[in-house]
């Protein structure tokens, strides 16, 4: 391997707040009925695990919705919007050729003086926000805070009628990352690694732009888990029993069970809130994070992993202790 040491062990970059924002409308999905599906539906989703998920309106678009994540995780953190140096957007569903959404949130944000520009990565936008993010810090010493944000309006990839539109939801969640984190806290490691072979494991193409899945995609991605983790634990010189919380991205119950076990990661402390905001991108692992933070369930000296993977194909994830 050759990164064998964690990144940002020594940067003192903290993810100092979070937030997030659930679109108005919530569709609940009825219990007594788990549509069959076809084959592909059966390989990948199972059992229809999702009770409920958000469905975002016309005015709800990633720029609305990120900026009302990013305000809460803004609040949290104690920073104001003028004290905002760069904002990184991660959005995958609603990609345009130009403008970009970054740029029009920071200024729905008042953010005025911070770069703005999107990042994709899929449902890993997450993780390459992050640390973009902070890799852009050690070339601009001056630079305080960082926002990551990230908006998706999964709904809208997905084939009306079908299984999948069942188990994908839309919502926004931000990340401030600051510079101040005392030693052995704050931002530890974050790793992206991108695999082109497997780009037909999940893609979604022109005319229609819904989401297609090969029946592969569980495997695929728990050796794309088992990978990372593997690496990142050596790196940081830490056990998968030390972590006090797996925050994965929420691909399908068929994918959290095949990780689980593979890793041997117990239930309580493998987190997604997938049964009630179903699949939501980029946004799902913030939005944990931020319903965690203001639950009281995240507490200061918790160690958060946060295992993700994506078309593309993308797998990576952030390691950072509170």
């Amino acid at each position: 391997m050759h990164d064998e040491n964690p990144l940002w062990r020594e940067s003192g970059l903290r993810l100092s707040g979070f937030g997030h924002y659930y679109p108005r409308r919530l569709v609940r999905n009825e219990t007594a009925a788990d549509p069959a599906g076809n084959a592909v539906d059966e390989a990948v989703i199972g059992r229809l695990d999702v009770r409920s998920r958000h469905v975002a309106d016309e005015e709800e678009t990633p720029a609305y919705m990120g900026v009302h994540a990013a305000r809460a995780a803004l609040e949290q953190a104690g920073v104001t919007t003028d004290e905002v140096d760069l904002l990184v957007f991660s959005n995958w569903t609603d990609r345009q050729f130009v403008p970009e959404w970054g740029p029009h949130t920071a200024h729905l944000l008042g953010a005025g003086h911070a770069l703005a520009f999107d990042v994709c990565g899929a449902c890993t936008g997450f993780v390459h926000g992050v640390q973009t993010a902070a890799a852009l810090f050690g070339a601009h010493a001056t630079w305080r805070n960082a926002l990551i944000v990230s908006s998706e309006r999964f709904s809208r990839r997905v084939r009306p009628g079908s299984k999948g539109e069942l188990v994908v939801g839309d919502a926004a969640g931000a990340t401030v990352l600051s510079r101040g984190a005392e030693p052995e806290a704050g931002l530890w490691d974050s790793l992206l690694v991108s695999d082109g072979s497997g780009r037909e494991t999940v893609t979604v193409y022109p005319p229609n732009g819904w989401i297609k899945s090969s029946r592969e995609l569980v495997a695929i991605a728990a050796d794309s888990h088992a990978d990372l983790a593997t690496r990142m634990l050596a790196r940081s010189g830490t056990e998968m029993d030390e972590i006090d919380w797996v925050v994965p991205h929420p691909g399908t119950g068929q994918l959290h069970t095949a990780v689980r076990e593979r890793l041997a990661i117990p239930e309580e402390r493998f987190v997604t809130n997938y049964e009630t905001r179903a699949n939501t991108g980029s946004a799902s692992v913030p939005i944990v994070l931020s319903e965690m933070s203001r639950d009281g369930r995240l507490r200061s000296g918790d160690l958060c992993y946060t295992p993700t993977v994506g078309s593309g194909w993308y797998y990576g994830g952030v390691l950072f202790r509170v």
